[in-house]
């Protein structure tokens, strides 16, 4: 049996990281974005309950570290959403920017080859690794193509502003609400499956 590579994410590695505040004092990019996906995730009571057992548990998540940048769409809808979860487990959160920690990357690849973000990754309060989830929801993978459909009869360099502002009409519409609510049902579902 081989023995699994030490981590690059030692307790005091993981404590380097950004909390949420630091985060979005941090980011140069996306501010409004982030902060309208936080103030529009709201964790259902059903949802919170469920979290909140799974914080009773024994081995409980503890310590939330998520890698991101601030440019991608999956992250500023996804960390918010991820950074409600911890809160209603009453985990710690720590934040990396991709681009600056390539090796703690290297450790949660996409399908071993892909530097997919946000890769968000949960320990115990003794830093055992417990469980991490990747990018998007499978809801999201599966209803991408839709965003094509978003600039369907437009020219890519003539009508460039018109389709920022469709993208931006289609951020703050159902389906990109729909793909938050199924993040909070995948993660949970996740971590009730890990925790023992």
């Amino acid at each position: 049996m081989t023995q699994q590579k030490e981590s690059v994410v030692t307790p005091e590695r993981f404590n380097s990281g950004l909390t949420w505040d630091q985060w979005m004092k941090h980011i140069e990019r996306n501010v409004p974005k982030f902060q309208y996906n936080y103030d529009e995730t709201t964790i259902p009571a059903d949802f919170e309950k469920r979290l909140k057992a799974i914080a009773a548990r024994p081995n409980a998540p503890k310590k939330m570290l998520v890698i991101g940048e601030d440019w991608c769409p999956d992250v500023f809808r996804g960390l918010p959403v991820v950074v409600k979860i911890a809160d209603a487990l009453g985990a710690e959160t720590r934040i990396f920017p991709r681009d600056e920690n390539l090796d703690i990357m290297k450790e949660y690849l996409n399908h071993g080859e892909h530097m997919s973000i946000p890769a968000v990754v949960f320990y115990t309060a003794d830093h055992e690794e417990i469980a991490a989830w990747l990018e998007r929801p499978k809801k999201a993978q599966d209803e991408l193509h839709n965003i094509g459909q978003l600039f369907e009869g437009l020219d890519k360099e003539k009508d460039a502003a018109e389709m920022r502002s469709r993208y931006n009409a289609f951020q703050e519409g159902p389906m990109w609400a729909s793909w938050r609510d199924e993040t909070i049902v995948e993660v949970t579902d996740l971590l009730e499956a890990k925790v023992s």
